[in-house]
């Protein structure tokens, strides 16, 4: 099961990452610097892939409201990583922003792979009533 997971995951990102980023660049090129464009297509991809994971590679049936509050933490936590290590490395270090860009979007794949699987969209448990508090008669 993970291994289909991990092979699904990779291909919407895989896609969804290689739009973006071209976006990323076109933005960055034309209207804005890479801080700004770097937002701008993180909020679309979370947005996006918040609906492709949920329902392809995940087959999440709980309740969507939950688990995009859950994702939408996830991803807090991936751009504050994002945007800190952009600013250093291609800021304060000089490291061009695409290569920069690049490696952290690899990176954080993984990360938000495992933190998807197994926060955000985790599988629904089957009904224990032995969890269900008893109320006093």
């Amino acid at each position: 099961m993970i291994r289909w997971q991990i092979l699904r995951y990779a291909a919407i990102g895989a896609g969804l990452n290689a739009s973006l980023y071209g976006v990323y660049l076109l933005l960055t090129r034309t209207l804005m610097g890479s801080l700004p464009a770097m937002t701008v297509v993180y909020a679309a991809g979370v947005l996006l892939g918040f609906t492709l994971n949920r329902k392809i590679t995940f087959h999440h049936h709980g309740a969507a409201r939950a688990a995009l509050l859950r994702y939408v933490a996830c991803y807090a936590i991936g751009y504050g990583l994002d945007l800190a290590l952009l600013w250093l490395l291609a800021g304060s270090v000089g490291m061009p922003h695409e290569v920069v860009q690049g490696g952290i979007t690899l990176g954080l794949a993984i990360l938000l792979f495992a933190l998807q699987r197994y926060w955000v969209f985790r599988p629904l448990r089957q009904f224990d009533p032995a969890l269900v508090p008893r109320t006093a008669a």
